[in-house]
């Protein structure tokens, strides 16, 4: 069965949580908590908001994957943080973290973001490649804009701009 993907709805939270935190802390292997993330206690505030949003694939009512943006700053300073991207083990090589962030994009250029930048780990290859195929390059922190929400375990970042126009 594929996946459905749909925006965050309130109530969603504590599975968020219980798909994000043990592939960050177990297969990862990053030190983190879930009081180290307080935005996923509040995602509508932090990613449904101004041009941001959250989305969820749900397999049988389960999320199953998750991706934010985060809507930082002005033009030409700001953009989209892409944020939160993660995939149950088994929702892998499925489509799914394609259909996940082609929904972002399609979201970001709708709402004329000028472009998005992620921050990542260094470990974290098969990441790098699934970005690098979808047009993102690699920057150096230097390079990143003045109000982009860097979170401290990130060491390496990518950025796509322009944005690609929407699919539909």
């Amino acid at each position: 069965m594929a996946a459905v993907i749909q925006p965050f709805q309130p109530g969603q939270e504590a599975q968020v949580l219980d798909l994000i935190l043990p592939i960050q802390q177990l297969e990862f292997g990053v030190p983190i908590t879930a009081a180290d993330q307080p935005d996923l206690a509040r995602i509508p505030d932090v990613y449904q908001a101004g041009r941001g949003g959250f989305w969820v694939g749900l397999e049988q009512g389960r999320v199953v994957g998750t991706i934010g943006l985060i809507d930082f700053g002005q033009a030409p300073g700001g953009g989209g943080a892409l944020r939160k991207m993660f995939l149950r083990k088994d929702q892998r090589g499925c489509g799914l973290a394609q259909a996940l962030l082609d929904v972002l994009l399609d979201h970001a250029a709708i709402h004329q973001l000028p472009g998005l930048w992620l921050g990542t780990l260094p470990h974290m290859g098969a990441a790098h490649r699934f970005y690098e195929r979808n047009g993102f390059r690699r920057v150096k922190p230097g390079d990143l804009p003045p109000d982009f929400p860097r979170m401290p375990v990130d060491t390496v970042f990518y950025a796509l701009e322009p944005l690609r126009a929407p699919a539909r």
